[in-house]
C-alpha cells in the first residue's frame, strides 16, 4: 500500500488563461477501487494525463507507484491479439490472459486473431486484462463503458470489482455502484474525495447541499434584517446628532448619538460576517437548470410499424425479424448485444436506404429527430451548425449553456470539442427540433452524470414520443416505458 498525494497542483493549458486546476491538495490510496466524476471540461482526462507527466505543471504529484493508461494505443491493429498483448504486459503468458478471459466472457480464441478483427467490446476487455496483468502498476481507466452493450457492461464491473488499485472515469452510475469503493469528485470549487460508490456519494452530496440551501436562506433572512436595523439605527444616530444644535445639555446629546453610531456599526459587523459565512456555500452546487423540449402532436395514434424487419449486412441477416410498433406517449428502449442491428433499425426509421427483410411503414408527413451515435462528422461553428440544421441559434446556444458550456467554447470549431461537448451539440439541436418523434442512438456516450440527471428530468417532464438505445441501466429504467430485446 502507498499514498498518491497531490500538493497545491495548479495546471493550465498554453492556450488558455484559465486555470483547469488551482492549488488543489488531496491524497488517495493505491490499494482504492476509485470512481471519478465531475462535470464534462472540469479536467478529468487531463488530471489522468498529469498524473502520467504529459504535461508541466505547479505543485507536486508524489507518488512511489507507475502509471498504466487505458485506452492504450495498438500501434499495429493487423498483428495478432496474443502479440499486442504481449507487448502491453510481456511478463504475462497465455494461461493467464486466458483466465482474465474466462472472467470477462471472452472467447480465448480471439489470441489467435488479429487484433483489427476483433469488435470493439472485445479490444476493451483484452486490453484491460493485459494491463492488470501488470503487476504494481496503478491503472487509470478513462470511459471503458463506451462501446459496450449492457451486458458486457456487468461483466466488466463485476471484473473490476475483483480487481484494485485503479481510478475509473465514468458517468454510468449503475456500473460505478458495481465496482468502485471510493469516489474523487471534481466539483466546481473544489476536489474531494470520498469512500463508498457512487450513490452514497451523491446521496451525501444532496444531503450536504440541502444543509447548505437551508443555511443560506436563513443567512438571506438575517443579511436582510440587520441591513434594515443597522440602517434604522445610523438614521436615528443622525438625528439624534442633529438634535445637539439649540440642545441645554449638548454632551448628553453627543453621548447618546455616540451610543447609537456604535450600535448601528456593530450591526454592521455581524451583517458582513454573515454575508461571509453565505458566500462559502453552496459553492459546489451543480447548476442543473431545466431544459425543454416542444415535441409536435401526431394527428393518429400510430406513429411508426416494424414489421419482420431484419438490416442485411454482406447478405446476411444481423438479428431475427423484429416487429412492433410506435405509438404516441411511448418512450421505447432497444436493448440488445453490439451487432444485433439496433442503430441500423434506427437508421432505417429515419429513412436512410440499408437493405433489410420485411416491411417499415412511417405515418405520412411524420417528422423525426434524429441523435446520431457517432459524433466524428461534427465540425465548423456553433453558428454554422445552427444555421445548417435549420435550428434558432439563440435558442441553440441557450440549451447548450443548460448543459454546462462555458461561452467561451461558443467560439471554438466543434471539432476541438471533448466526446461529451459534441454529443452535448447533437442533443441541443434535437431539442430545438420540434419533432413528432424523437429518435436517439446512444445520446448519453461521454455525457457527465450531472447532463444525465438533466435529460432525465427532461423526458420525465415533457414525456415526449421516442425510440432510443442506451446502455445506462439508470436513464433507460427511469425513461423507458417499454423495452425491445433484439
Amino acid at each position: 500500500m502507498s499514498i498518491i498525494k497531490v500538493e497545491n497542483l495548479t495546471f493550465s493549458y498554453p492556450s488558455s488563461y484559465v486555470n483547469v486546476f488551482e492549488n488543489v491538495n488531496f491524497q488517495i490510496d493505491t490499494e482504492w477501487k476509485l470512481g471519478f466524476i465531475g462535470r464534462n471540461g472540469r479536467g478529468k482526462t487531463t488530471f489522468l494525463k498529469l498524473l502520467q507527466g504529459k504535461y508541466d505543471y505547479g505543485g507536486k504529484i508524489v507518488s512511489s507507484v507507475q502509471f498504466d493508461y487505458f485506452p492504450y494505443s495498438v500501434r499495429e491493429k493487423e498483428s495478432l491479439t496474443q502479440d499486442v498483448l504481449h507487448e502491453v504486459c510481456p511478463a504475462a503468458e497465455e494461461w493467464q490472459f486466458m483466465r482474465e478471459f474466462s472472467c470477462l466472457d471472452v472467447d480465448c480464441g480471439v489470441l489467435y486473431r488479429p487484433f483489427n478483427t476483433l469488435s470493439n467490446g472485445e479490444q476493451t476487455k483484452v486490453l484491460l486484462a493485459a494491463l492488470f496483468l501488470n503487476e504494481g502498476r496503478f491503472l487509470l481507466i478513462d470511459e471503458p463503458t463506451n462501446h459496450l452493450d449492457t451486458e458486457a457492461r456487468e461483466v466488466l464491473a463485476a471484473y473490476l470489482r475483483r480487481k484494485k488499485s485503479f481510478i475509473l472515469v465514468s458517468h454510468d452510475r449503475c456500473f460505478l455502484d458495481g465496482c468502485v469503493d471510493h469516489i474523487l469528485s471534481i466539483n466546481r470549487a473544489d476536489i474531494e474525495v470520498q469512500s463508498g460508490n457512487f450513490s452514497s456519494f451523491m446521496e451525501n452530496f444532496e444531503r450536504r447541499q440541502e444543509f447548505e440551501r437551508r443555511q443560506n436562506d436563513r443567512l438571506q433572512t438575517d443579511i436582510q434584517r440587520l441591513q434594515k436595523t443597522a440602517k434604522r439605527t445610523a438614521g436615528w444616530a443622525d438625528a439624534v446628532e442633529a438634535s445637539k444644535i439649540g440642545a441645554v445639555d449638548k454632551g448628553y446629546v453627543g453621548h447618546k448619538s455616540a451610543k447609537m453610531m456604535k450600535r448601528a456599526k456593530v450591526v454592521e459587523a455581524r451583517r458582513q460576517m454573515e454575508i461571509e459565512q453565505k458566500s462559502n456555500l453552496l459553492v459546489n452546487t451543480e447548476n442543473e437548470s431545466s431544459l425543454k423540449i416542444s415535441p409536435l402532436p401526431y394527428r393518429s395514434e400510430r406513429l411508426a410499424a416494424v414489421s419482420s424487419v431484419s438490416p442485411i449486412y454482406g447478405g446476411k441477416s444481423v438479428c431475427p425479424p423484429v416487429t412492433f410498433e410506435i405509438t404516441r406517449g411511448e418512450r421505447i428502449a432497444l436493448e440488445g448485444k453490439n451487432g444485433s442491428g439496433k442503430s441500423s433499425l434506427l437508421k432505417l426509421l429515419c429513412g436512410q436506404k440499408i437493405e433489410h427483410t420485411g416491411v417499415i411503414e412511417v405515418g405520412s408527413n411524420l417528422i423525426i429527430s434524429y441523435v446520431p451515435q457517432d459524433t466524428s462528422h461534427l465540425r465548423g461553428t456553433l453558428t454554422d451548425f445552427a444555421a445548417l440544421h435549420g435550428v434558432d441559434e439563440s435558442l441553440f446556444k441557450a440549451v447548450l449553456n443548460k448543459m454546462g458550456f462555458d461561452k467561451r467554447q461558443f467560439e471554438k470549431d466543434i471539432s476541438s470539442f471533448s466526446d461529451g461537448q459534441k454529443k452535448k451539440t447533437l442533443i441541443a439541436k434535437s431539442l430545438c427540433e420540434r419533432a413528432h418523434l424523437y429518435v436517439w442512438d446512444e445520446p448519453l456516450n461521454f455525457i457527465d452524470v450531472y447532463t444525465r440527471i438533466q435529460i432525465e428530468n427532461l423526458l420525465t417532464e415533457f414525456q415526449p414520443t421516442m425510440i432510443f438505445v442506451e446502455h445506462d441501466k439508470a436513464f433507460q429504467n427511469k425513461i423507458a416505458t417499454k423495452i425491445l430485446k433484439i
